[in-house]
């Protein structure tokens, strides 16, 4: 195993654990009203939607610039022959040719 599959399995265990040992009910406010919740659901809601949070802002941002889309079509071969031939004289075109 790699220590990035060790090391979210050693998270996921923790919190586990965390949320089990947290089981009782609280008073908790909500905006107009006042609700008896487990700990058990607010610790373990805030956690899931921190992790929501977490991955969308670390998510990689993709863009799509104009010259992405002048050459998208054009393999690599053709961009190389294209730029070789930008960088060759008229006789060596002749003698390519």
């Amino acid at each position: 195993m790699s220590a990035k599959t060790i090391s979210i399995i050693a998270i996921t265990a923790i919190i586990i654990i965390f949320l089990m040992l947290n089981t009782d009910a609280v008073e908790f406010d909500f905006i107009f009203t006042k609700a008896e919740v487990s700990k058990l659901v607010i610790v373990g809601v805030c956690t899931f939607v921190g992790f929501i949070l977490g991955y969308w802002a670390a998510k990689p941002k993709t863009t799509v610039s104009s010259y992405d889309a002048d050459h998208m079509h054009e393999t690599i071969d053709e961009r190389r022959n294209k730029n070789n031939q930008d960088q060759l004289s008229d006789e060596d075109r002749d003698y390519i040719s």
